[in-house]
């Protein structure tokens, strides 16, 4: 009888933990069926849309896209749905008034221009004469840049040897005439230039985010009003390179003036491909913006004006050789001559 009756206790426990058993077996077949069916659901909905697409794109009598490329039209239509979220959150927000005190001014007008003048150590006179001429200092300067939109500054590097007195007479001046722009990871010098131009262009992007961006040596005198004519008859056009268009000599000879250590690069070996001359020349906002964004990969060669030339020649840019660009002469019209 005790046998029978240990028996029976070990039959009750052994059903009992079966039935535990057969209820986690069936609760897990449950929850792997859910998994299962809403992740059919989801590839079912994205077989959809792939369908949907592809039957717009080949009834349009267009070639059929990759899977790839028409998951990532229907990714790219789910973050603009996000993003009209949240354009209408910012509204409410604006509405309610929660405003960064950051925040942009809408109506804050964008300056039309910066003029970058490239100047170096010793050349004082020439800045002084330029503020007289046409740039202006001071009270004058501002009002250029509030009634006109344009924005002037010498652009100039550093000494090799930091902190000497070349540094400090630029320092000097420059807390003055609040009129400089100094690139303190710059070294000054006449074989540096074209870096300097890089370095120039990067800058004035990221400062000011202006329609036009210019380059003009230290001896150039500009007129501004007819600058500024010329630029806008061009504000609609998205990239824009415009100044008096050459090409040029390429020197192979080591030791010449303007020798050019790449000079087997250029075709023929004997021109430059074409290029805006460096007394002045002006781009549009989007190329400083790349100038800006690709600095680092930029090919520098021996001039600025056939570096800059260099990063342009490859993009989809609009190439406007105007006559008035042209320093030599001062005709009337023109834009620049030189001193």
């Amino acid at each position: 009888m005790m046998h029978s009756k240990g028996s029976s206790h070990r039959l009750s426990g052994m059903v009992s933990r079966s039935r535990i058993s057969g209820l986690m077996l069936s609760m897990f077949a449950t929850f792997a069926s859910l998994y299962v069916a809403g992740r059919l659901w989801q590839d079912s909905q994205s077989r959809v849309d792939l369908i949907k697409e592809l039957d717009r794109i080949t009834g349009q009598g267009q070639s059929a896209i990759s899977v790839d490329d028409t998951l990532k039209i229907i990714n790219c239509r789910e973050q603009h749905k996000k993003l009209a979220a949240l354009d209408m959150e910012l509204a409410a927000a604006k509405k309610e008034g929660f405003i960064s005190k950051n925040s942009v001014d809408d109506s804050k007008k964008r300056p039309l221009l910066v003029v970058g003048i490239f100047t170096r150590f010793g050349r004082k006179n020439n800045r002084d004469a330029i503020r007289k001429a046409w740039m202006g200092s001071g009270t004058a300067l501002k009002t250029l840049e509030d009634e006109k939109g344009v924005i002037v500054r010498f652009v100039i590097g550093r000494s090799a040897n930091k902190g000497d007195s070349l540094d400090g007479a630029i320092d000097s001046e420059n807390r003055q005439t609040n009129d400089f722009i100094i690139l303190d990871d710059h070294v000054e010098a006449p074989e540096e230039t074209p870096k300097k131009a890089k370095l120039f262009f990067a800058h004035a992007a990221e400062t000011w985010d202006a329609e036009f961006y210019a380059k003009v040596k230290d001896d150039v005198y500009v007129n501004i009003d007819a600058l500024l004519t010329a630029l806008t008859a061009h504000l609609d056009k998205p990239r824009v390179y415009m100044g008096c268009m050459k090409s040029g000599e390429v020197f192979s000879e080591q030791g010449h003036q303007w020798y050019e250590p790449d000079w087997w690069k250029f075709g023929d070996k004997k021109s430059y491909f074409r290029h805006a001359s460096g007394e002045l020349f002006v781009i549009s906002r989007a190329l400083a913006k790349f100038v800006s964004i690709n600095r680092s990969i930029l090919r520098a060669y021996a001039h600025d004006d056939v570096s800059v030339g260099s990063w342009f020649i490859g993009l989809d840019v609009m190439h406007i050789d105007e006559a008035k660009f042209c320093c030599s002469s001062w005709s009337a019209g023109a834009i620049c001559a030189g001193a």
